[in-house]
């Protein structure tokens, strides 16, 4: 940053988080081809919004080309930064410091797509404004309280134990923020509905919600576990994967399948749910099977979530797909119709502008929901409430 940012970055540490609508969060949320930053108030209202594009496979962000978005973004009293994977210490969001950054790098090949590209724009804030509270929020977290029947591979206890094998789910701060503003749209306390949340974009997942909190997810160890995704195949049998090491495929080439291969790319050879809707829609055959698969697998793990819940209250969609897709809703609310979910088609048709909104037929069992992702907000909220309990050190879990 520039000579005027850094003096103001000095005496940043000292400004009173929550106080004034003056102290505002900045947060830095990486996904697989873009950095999005959002610099929020104390009402949670955007000031400001930048995106930095990712060039290729690099797990870098341009130092240069953040540092510039910094000095135009500033100031601010705090920076919050969505980690994907927090492994079993970090269960809630911590201040970073080097040895946080070292233990969250040794978990990368666990979120190959977004982690150490994350740490890298950590390290970097951190570099260019070092008196600047920087907070990690992970997307593990939220899943910390699925009980052990759910989170438990049925493997050895030396691979469970010794070396971590568990599920951990993922997407957390968008399930954060959606079972909250699901029960503001309901009229609801969150701890009084049994949710199922489908957030669906490139990558995809389920979760079960039961009075507030996630008691199933259909991500696992990886990233990879679960739905049909943009690149992702979700579930597959390990034994045709070692199969296929057996039969000659190299762990590498394996490796890049399954994480940029594969999924809708592999089966249609696109990873654009629009692309792929309007070629099954003109009757092209891959297209057509890749989007019956990825709707069955969305059937069937949905009611593997409301089974994980002990019943349902409301159907919530977020994410990409699930905000944008009037198809994609009214599809999977048909196939599990019987668990008496359904659209009110006008509704749902309209509900492809952004916003949130409620598109269940009047008085209907089950709520039908779409709710907008706002990871930014989350990941605001969860800084100042760090902040404001003493900003405890990284390494205090």
């Amino acid at each position: 940053m520039g000579e005027h940012g850094l003096k103001s970055a000095t005496n940043a540490s000292n400004c009173p988080v929550g106080e004034s609508d003056g102290d505002s969060i900045l947060t830095v949320n990486v996904g697989s081809s873009s950095v999005k930053l959002s610099l929020l108030d104390n009402a949670d209202q955007v000031l400001s919004r930048r995106e930095i594009e990712v060039a290729g496979a690099s797990d870098k962000v341009h130092a240069a080309t953040l540092e510039t978005e910094l000095e135009q973004l500033w100031p601010f009293c705090a920076t919050s930064h969505r980690i994907v994977h927090g492994g079993a210490r970090f269960t809630r969001p911590v201040l970073a410091d080097s040895e946080v950054i070292a233990e969250l790098g040794a978990l990368a090949n666990l979120a190959p797509l977004h982690q150490q590209r994350a740490l890298s724009a950590l390290s970097c804030v951190m570099s260019s404004l070092p008196q600047v509270p920087a907070v990690a929020c992970f997307d593990t977290s939220f899943h910390a309280t699925i009980p052990r029947a759910a989170s438990t591979y049925a493997i050895p206890a030396r691979w469970r134990e010794d070396l971590g094998i568990r599920r951990y789910g993922f997407h957390g701060l968008s399930y954060a923020y959606a079972t909250r503003r699901s029960a503001e749209l309901l009229g609801r306390s969150p701890t009084s509905l049994r949710l199922v949340i489908a957030h669906l974009g490139s990558g995809a997942s389920l979760a079960a919600v039961k009075h507030g909190s996630s008691v199933d997810t259909t991500m696992g160890f990886t990233p990879l576990e679960g739905l049909v995704m943009a690149t992702r195949p979700g579930n597959v049998d390990p034994g045709a994967l070692l199969w296929l090491l057996q039969n000659g495929v190299r762990t590498s080439e394996l490796d890049d399948t399954l994480e940029h291969a594969s999924g809708l790319v592999g089966l249609t050879g696109t990873q654009d749910m629009r692309s792929v809707l309007l070629a099954a829609h003109s009757g092209q055959p891959d297209a057509q099977l890749g989007l019956e698969v990825y709707l069955h697998r969305l059937r069937s793990l949905v009611a593997s979530m409301v089974a994980a819940t002990g019943g349902i209250d409301a159907l919530v969609f977020t994410g990409g797909v699930g905000e944008n897709s009037p198809y994609i809703r009214e599809h999977l609310a048909r196939g599990i119709g019987f668990l008496g979910v359904n659209v009110d088609t006008g509704a749902n048709a309209s509900a492809t502008s952004g916003g949130d909104a409620l598109i269940s037929p009047r008085g209907a069992r089950v709520a039908v929901l779409v709710v907008e992702s706002r990871e930014d907000i989350e990941l605001a909220q969860e800084a100042r409430r760090l902040l404001q309990t003493g900003r405890p050190q990284a390494s205090a879990i």
